[in-house]
């Protein structure tokens, strides 16, 4: 496949005329000698969110192309390793394989996903965040087989299992301290070992429900990597990749390829690798980079599918040394061929799920997108699509929970509405997770603790139609231990359908569970009382359209800021 646009990053990770050559490379003839390098080829991506389908919107093109979907993505993984030697090619992933996916592969566990991806012939895989969405138990049957215990076989076959193996060096089972799956994996080509090493971000324990990791303990992403690195070179492994579920971001214009600021907790990890490591295949903020930090090629592939990050390693014969490593993040477009057994696989569950996808549910009067507002140079502020879903929430509570107020978590927010009719699956890509709203009584200490907290983890709530705030653009933030201390948001300016908050009254707050357990960071929700649980949040999204259509984007003028409202 001709590659053309686009820059490739290239690493020289050892030097050929080192000591133990000094002999060999004085002359040509002692050179031409000397056996050729073994070319091995990594095909990588990450954060592939079951879909199938190709991704609408924003979500659907990259680099100004329309992008992804399992067809093209087979077909354009088959023409990669074509140009090379198959049997030298090894496909990785690095996490969020799946969860948070559509419909097509949620209303199935994920097993569509998991068995387009083995056909498309992934090999090895790590955990992410969400690979615990349903706890360790769902995800050991994801990698071994077995039909649902509650829904059983969704399309009426069995469900083998992942042909692929998921590696979770740093996620241990509490009661044994072993790790949950294999650490790691050893693949040879042509007689020369590769090593492999899987594991997601030591913080999933705040970005995903209790529920999820009950039982779970997860480590340092470093030492783990620097641990399992050391066990790989006791068995003569030389050529170290890791499989990490952390990532950054960098700020290049768009450059798939570009490595300009990148800055991010990845960062971090990798200046604390070992020098053994070579290549660090990362994931999980959804951006695309192929970047050198600390001698390691770090790369990303972006997310949805919709990008391979192309690999090639020159390694030694004798040593098991890369020489040399290179990468170049390639688009997924969708003017090649269809692959066949995704189509029909694709097809056969479209057809167990039925007529409910296509069901409308609501309308809408103009696209309502995600998009964040800026707030402090970034984008932490309100979204169209995220203060909806808030109002939809607080109507489901309202009267039954006598609910005053509802905030919804950023990272729920999945995808865009199109303008016009809204049908439920479209719906259920906005808010595919099912979690259960939680109603319960805060004081106003609590509420602005909680709003504090934003600025301690850089989530911003997305608020109801009747909580209005200001913040200080000149305040100070608090701290993860004292998060209360914070005084970004101006003291009195909370007001809640207009009565203004004190910090000894208690108010009737709807949060998801997720939130209500602590999730994202907020931890002073935990300390919630009289806590109800009510609908799946996405049945309190798809009554709020249908009783409100058509719908348009809410105002984005909840919150606040000092420069526009001077404190008195």
């Amino acid at each position: 496949m001709s590659i053309t646009g686009t820059r490739r990053a290239t690493i020289g990770l050892t030097v050929l005329a080192v000591a133990a050559f000094g002999a060999l490379a004085t002359t040509p003839d002692t050179a031409d000698a000397r056996p050729k390098p073994v070319d091995v080829k990594l095909l990588a991506l990450n954060d592939f969110h079951g879909n199938l389908e190709p991704p609408s919107g924003s979500s659907g093109t990259i680099a100004g192309q329309p992008a992804g979907g399992a067809e093209y993505l087979a077909t354009h993984l088959a023409e990669l390793a074509a140009a090379s030697r198959k049997k030298n090619t090894i496909t990785v992933a690095a996490g969020d394989l799946i969860g948070a996916s559509p419909l097509l592969s949620a209303a199935f566990h994920d097993e569509p996903t998991i068995e387009a991806l083995t056909l498309a012939g992934l090999d090895y895989a790590s955990v992410g965040n969400h690979e615990f969405d349903e706890g360790a138990d769902e995800l050991l049957r994801i990698q071994n087989g077995g039909c649902h215990p509650v829904d059983g076989c969704g399309d009426g076959t069995p469900y083998e299992g992942a042909g692929f193996q998921y590696l979770s060096a740093n996620a241990f089972t509490t009661a044994t301290g072993e790790p949950l799956l294999a650490p790691y994996a050893i693949h040879k080509v042509q007689g020369v070992k590769v090593g492999f090493i899987g594991m997601t971000l030591e913080g999933t324990p705040q970005i995903v429900s209790q529920e999820g990791v009950a039982g779970l303990t997860f480590a340092d992403e470093a030492v783990t990597a620097n641990r399992y690195a050391a066990e790989l070179r006791a068995k003569g492994v030389e050529t170290i990749v890791v499989l990490l579920h952390e990532g950054g971001t960098q700020a290049g214009a768009g450059g798939i390829n570009d490595c300009v600021d990148f800055t991010g907790p990845v960062v971090d990890v990798v200046n604390r690798m070992d020098p053994s490591i070579d290549v660090v295949v990362s994931g999980h903020t959804h951006q695309a980079y192929n970047c050198e930090v600390n001698n390691k090629l770090v790369t990303s592939a972006s997310s949805f599918g919709r990008l391979i990050t192309d690999i090639d390693l020159k390694i030694d014969r004798r040593t098991g040394d890369v020489l040399t490593a290179t990468a170049e993040n390639v688009v997924v477009t969708r003017d090649v061929a269809k692959d066949p057994a995704q189509t029909e696989l694709i097809n056969r569950y479209k057809e167990v799920l039925g007529p409910v996808a296509g069901r409308q549910v609501g309308t809408t009067a103009q696209v309502i997108d995600r998009t964040q507002e800026t707030l402090f140079g970034t984008a932490r502020g309100e979204s169209p699509l995220g203060n909806l879903i808030a109002d939809a929430q607080l109507a489901a509570t309202d009267d039954e929970q006598n609910a005053v107020a509802a905030f919804m978590n950023p990272g729920g927010v999945r995808a865009d509405l199109d303008a016009g009719p809204v049908t439920y699956e479209e719906a259920f890509t906005v808010q595919p997770f099912a979690n259960n709203l939680v109603t319960l009584d805060l004081t106003g200490a609590q509420l602005y603790c909680m709003l504090e907290q934003q600025f301690v983890t850089g989530r911003t709530l997305y608020p109801s139609s009747t909580v209005r705030y200001t913040v200080d653009v000149n305040g100070t933030t608090a701290t993860a231990a004292d998060p209360c201390a914070g005084t970004r948001v101006v003291r009195g300016s909370l007001t809640l359908g207009g009565t203004t908050v004190t910090a000894d009254a208690t108010y009737r707050v709807t949060v998801n569970n997720f939130l209500a357990g602590g999730g994202d960071g907020f931890t002073v929700l935990r300390g919630g009382t009289n806590a109800v649980t009510g609908m799946i949040d996405l049945d309190a999204f798809v009554a709020y359209l249908g009783a409100t259509s058509p719908v348009s984007a809410p105002a984005l003028d909840r919150i606040r800021t000092t420069a526009e409202v001077p404190v008195a």
